[in-house]
C-alpha cells in the first residue's frame, strides 16, 4: 500500500468559472472561428484568463487552488485529448504546432465540412453542454499532459491541485463508438483506461503536483451491487501507484451512496462530498473503515444557485463533521462553473434581493468564512456571519417576493385544467384546419440574430434610439425572415424572434417575480454564454407578452405562423430558482402565467403555439428512486399551461441536446401534438425507442445540427429522414432542424433550409410514387 504524505487542504473550491469576467474568452473564440483573430491571440486571452483566476483565488484566501479547469470549449473534450481518445474522422495534425492542435481540436467540437462532430449533450442535471467520447473496444489511450503540466508550470505546484475528469465518470458519459459490437459498453475499457490514468499521475508528480482532484460525479448515479465494487478496485489501483499526488476524489450533485465504502477503503487521500444535494451526514461516513484517514472536503456552500449561504445553518451542519476524517475542509458543492462571477456588479438590482445574493466570488468568502469559523469559531468570521443573518432576515420583505394572487389561483387548479380531449380528434380537426402536406418542414423559432439587430437592442437598451425606432426596425427584420420562409418554401413559418436577448430572459423580463442581470453570464458551451434570470418570487403575467409580435407575423403571410413560447420547467432549470418552496409550486406558477399567454395567442387566430422544454430531461434527477415525482409534476406542469386550448390550435414542443430515450413516454405523456427534438448528431439513434415504445403523436427528428457551422448536404438530410420514416409513418413525421438558428450566419442558414425542404420534397414525391 502506497503512503502519501498529503498538504492539508484547507478552504478551497473545486472549480471557477473560466469564460473571462468580461466574456474575454467568448469574444476570442469567436474572433479566431472567424479569422477575425489569430491562434496567439486566442491563446494569450486565455494564460489572462488563467491568470486573473488564479489570482483571485488567491486572493480569496483559499489554501488550496484548482488549476487545469479552464478550457477552450469543453473540459470532458479536454480529457479526450489528454487521453487520446479521437475518432478516426479526425486525423491527427501533420504538424504539432499550436495552430494545427487547436485546429484539431476545435474540429472534434464544430465538425468540418467532411466529418460530424463530436455529440453533445448535458452534463449531468445541469445546463451545461458537453462534447461526448466515442469508445470502442479497439479505442486506444495514448497520454498527452500538454495542458495540465502547461498549467503546473504557469500556476506552481505549491498549494495548487490539477483537476482531470475521473475515469469512471468520463467513461459513463461516453458512447459506443460506431461498428462495436452488440453488448459492449466504454465501461468494458476502465481497466485499460486505470493505465493511462496512474501513468498521468505519475506524470504529475514528477511535475512536482501535490494533489490531484479526479472528479466523479457519475459515482451519484445509481450503481449496481458488481458496479460499485468496480469503482472500489478502480480506486484501490489508482491509490496504490507508486510514484502519484494526494488523490481527490470529488463526488457531486448528490450523494455517492454505493460507492462510498468503496472510496474509503481505498488507499485514496480525500473525498469531497456535496452537502447541499443528496442528504450524505456524518453518522453514516462515519462508520465507514478507512474513512478516518482521509480528508473529507465538504461542500457546504451551493455550487449551482446564487442564494447567499446561511453560515449559521452551514457550520452546525459542518460541526457534525469533527472527527469524521483527518481533516475537515470546506468547499463549494461542484465547480463554480456554473454561476457567474460576481454580484456587486450588479448595480441595477433590487438593494435587498442583492443582498440575498452570492455569485463565485462572493461564495469564495463564504468558504472561507465557513472555515475560519470552523478551525476558530465564529468569533473568527463574526462580521460575515451578521451580515448574512440580516440579509437572509429580510428575504420576505423584497418587493414582488409575495404577489396577493398567487396562492388562490394555485388551489383552485383542479385536473381538468391539465388534460385535453382525444388525441386522434385533435388531428383531425388540425389537419382540416392547417391543411398542410406529408412531411411538413418548419424551423424550431430563432433565425440568426445579426450584429445589426444585437446593435438595435443595444442601441435601444441605452437609449439612443426610440421605442416606436427599434419597434418599426424589428418588424422590416421580421418582414425579411417571412419573406425569406417562403422564398425557401417553408410550411409552417416563425417570426425569426429577433425582439428576444434569450429564449428564459426574453419571458423572465415580462414576469413578475423574476429579476434579470446585467452581467451574470455563464457558460452553456463553448463560445455560448447566457445569462440566467433570478426567479426569487411568486410569478404573475402582468401583460401579453408576445401576442403583438405574432399576430404582426401571422399577417404577413396565407402560411401557419408559430407562436413560440419557454415551457415552465425549462423556465426553471434555465433560471435561478427561489429554494423557499417546492419546485414544484413554482413550476406551475409559471405554467399558469404560460397559460394566460397561450389563451391570447389563440383568441388572436394564432393555430400553432409552440411551448419549449429542452430541459425535461436535463432536470431529471440522477437518481432513478426520484425520477417518477419530478416526471409527475413536470409534465403536468407544462399540461397545465396548455391544455385550455380547442382541438383544432396544434400544440408543438421542443427538445434539445440530452439523452432522451429513457422518458420517452414522459415526452409523450406531455399531449403536445407535435414534438421536435434533437437528433442529428446522434444519427436518429433517438427513433429506435421511438419505433420500440410507440410514440402517439407527430415527432420532429431534427436533420440540421444547428450548433455547427457545416451545412448538411440535401443527400444526407435525405438519408437521415428515410432512417426516420423507418421507425415512424410519413404522416407522423415533421422536418425541421435539432435547435434554433440563433447562432448561425445567415449564409449557413440559407443554404441548409434549401436542402432541408429539397430532401422533403423529394421524399413527398417519392412516396407519392
Amino acid at each position: 500500500m502506497t503512503t502519501i504524505t498529503a498538504p492539508s487542504i484547507g478552504a478551497t473550491v473545486l472549480g471557477y468559472p473560466r469564460i473571462g469576467r468580461d466574456r474575454e474568452l467568448k469574444r476570442a473564440l469567436e474572433a479566431y472561428w472567424a479569422g477575425r483573430a489569430d491562434h496567439h491571440h486566442l491563446l494569450d486571452v486565455g494564460a489572462q484568463v488563467r491568470q486573473e483566476s488564479w489570482k483571485t483565488l488567491r486572493e480569496a484566501g483559499l489554501t488550496s487552488i484548482p488549476i487545469a479547469t479552464f478550457s477552450h470549449y469543453d473540459q470532458v473534450l479536454d480529457t479526450s485529448v489528454l487521453l487520446g481518445v479521437v475518432p478516426d474522422r479526425f486525423p491527427a495534425p501533420t504538424s504539432d504546432d499550436a495552430e494545427r492542435r487547436l485546429q484539431h481540436y476545435f474540429a472534434m467540437a464544430r465538425g468540418t465540412d467532411t466529418a460530424q462532430p463530436l455529440e453533445m449533450t448535458k452534463w449531468f442535471d445541469t445546463n451545461y453542454h458537453y462534447l461526448v467520447p466515442e469508445i470502442g473496444p479497439d479505442t486506444t489511450f495514448t497520454l498527452d499532459p500538454t495542458a495540465p503540466l502547461a498549467d503546473l508550470t504557469a500556476a506552481g505546484s505549491n498549494g495548487t491541485r490539477p483537476v482531470i475528469v475521473g475515469p469512471w465518470t468520463y467513461l459513463a458519459c461516453a458512447k459506443t463508438s460506431a461498428g462495436a459490437p452488440e453488448g459492449f459498453e466504454p465501461l468494458d475499457r476502465l481497466e485499460d483506461l486505470l493505465t493511462t490514468y496512474v501513468e498521468l499521475l505519475t506524470t504529475l508528480h514528477g511535475a512536482g503536483a501535490e494533489w490531484v482532484q479526479l472528479d466523479e460525479p457519475a459515482l451519484v448515479r445509481d450503481l449496481s451491487p458488481a458496479q460499485a465494487e468496480r469503482v472500489a478496485q478502480a480506486y484501490a489501483r489508482v491509490s496504490d501507484a507508486t510514484q502519484r499526488p494526494a488523490v481527490l476524489v470529488a463526488t457531486y450533485f448528490g450523494h455517492p451512496r454505493e460507492a462510498l465504502a468503496g472510496l474509503a477503503a481505498s488507499n485514496i487521500d480525500g473525498i469531497a462530498l456535496d452537502l447541499t444535494r443528496g442528504g450524505v451526514t456524518a453518522d453514516e461516513v462515519a462508520a465507514l473503515p478507512g474513512i478516518a484517514e482521509k480528508a473529507l472536503v465538504l461542500g457546504a456552500v451551493d455550487g449551482r444557485n446564487v442564494w447567499r449561504t446561511d453560515l449559521r445553518g452551514a457550520l452546525t451542519r459542518l460541526e457534525q463533521w469533527r472527527g469524521v476524517g483527518r481533516e475537515i475542509a470546506v468547499s463549494t458543492s461542484c465547480s463554480l462553473l456554473h454561476v457567474p462571477y460576481d454580484v456587486s456588479t450588479e448595480t441595477a438590482l433590487d438593494p435587498a434581493l442583492r443582498s440575498i445574493l452570492a455569485f463565485a466570488d462572493q461564495k469564495l468568502a463564504e468558504v472561507v468564512a465557513l472555515q475560519r469559523a470552523l478551525d476558530g469559531g465564529v468569533a473568527a468570521s463574526e462580521p460575515a456571519f451578521a451580515e448574512a443573518d440580516a440579509a437572509l432576515a429580510n428575504r420576505s420583505t423584497i418587493p414582488g417576493f409575495v404577489h396577493p394572487d398567487s396562492a388562490g389561483r394555485l388551489a383552485a387548479v383542479s385536473p381538468q385544467d391539465r388534460s385535453r380531449g382525444d388525441r386522434e380528434d385533435r388531428a383531425v380537426a388540425q389537419r382540416q384546419r392547417l391543411q398542410l402536406p406529408p412531411l411538413p418542414t418548419t424551423t424550431i423559432g430563432s433565425f440568426p440574430q445579426t450584429s445589426r439587430v444585437r446593435q438595435l437592442r443595444a442601441d435601444h437598451r441605452a437609449g439612443r434610439i426610440t421605442t416606436r425606432a427599434y419597434t418599426e426596425q424589428l418588424r422590416e427584420e421580421v418582414r425579411a425572415v417571412v419573406d425569406l420562409q417562403e422564398d425557401i418554401g417553408l410550411d409552417v413559418l416563425v417570426h425569426g424572434e429577433p425582439e428576444r436577448n434569450d429564449m428564459v430572459q426574453y419571458f423572465a423580463e415580462q414576469l413578475q417575480g423574476y429579476a434579470a442581470s446585467q452581467h451574470g453570464w455563464v457558460q452553456s458551451y463553448g463560445s455560448r454564454c447566457v445569462r440566467p434570470p433570478i426567479l426569487f418570487g411568486d410569478v404573475h403575467r402582468p401583460a401579453p407578452m408576445t401576442v403583438a409580435w405574432t399576430t404582426f407575423a401571422q399577417s404577413l403571410t396565407q402560411r401557419p405562423m408559430k407562436g413560440m413560447l419557454t415551457g415552465p420547467v425549462t423556465m426553471l432549470a434555465w433560471s435561478f430558482v427561489r429554494d423557499d418552496q417546492p419546485r414544484s409550486t413554482t413550476a406551475d406558477q409559471v405554467a399558469l402565467a404560460l397559460r394566460d399567454e397561450v389563451a391570447d395567442l389563440e383568441a388572436a387566430g394564432i393555430a400553432i403555439i409552440q411551448v419549449d422544454e429542452p430541459a425535461l430531461r436535463e432536470t431529471l434527477p440522477l437518481r432513478e428512486a426520484e425520477q417518477q415525482t419530478y416526471l409527475n409534476w413536470a409534465v403536468g406542469s407544462f399540461r397545465l399551461a396548455t391544455s385550455g386550448v380547442r382541438e383544432d390550435t396544434q400544440i408543438h414542443t421542443h427538445l434539445c441536446y440530452s439523452e432522451f430515450g429513457e422518458i420517452i413516454d414522459s415526452i409523450d405523456a406531455l399531449g403536445a401534438d407535435v414534438t421536435s427534438i434533437e437528433a442529428a448528431r446522434s444519427g436518429m439513434e433517438l427513433l429506435a425507442d421511438v419505433g420500440e415504445r410507440g410514440f402517439r403523436g407527430a415527432l420532429g427528428p431534427g436533420v440540421y445540427d444547428i450548433h455547427s457551422p457545416r451545412v448538411p448536404a440535401t443527400a444526407e438530410i435525405e438519408q437521415l429522414l428515410r432512417a426516420a420514416l423507418a421507425s415512424l409513418p410519413a404522416e407522423q413525421l415533421w422536418v425541421n432542424p435539432d435547435c434554433g438558428l440563433k447562432t448561425r450566419s445567415y449564409e449557413e442558414v440559407l443554404a441548409s433550409l434549401r436542402n432541408l425542404t429539397t430532401a422533403a420534397r423529394q421524399l413527398r414525391t417519392t412516396a407519392k410514387g
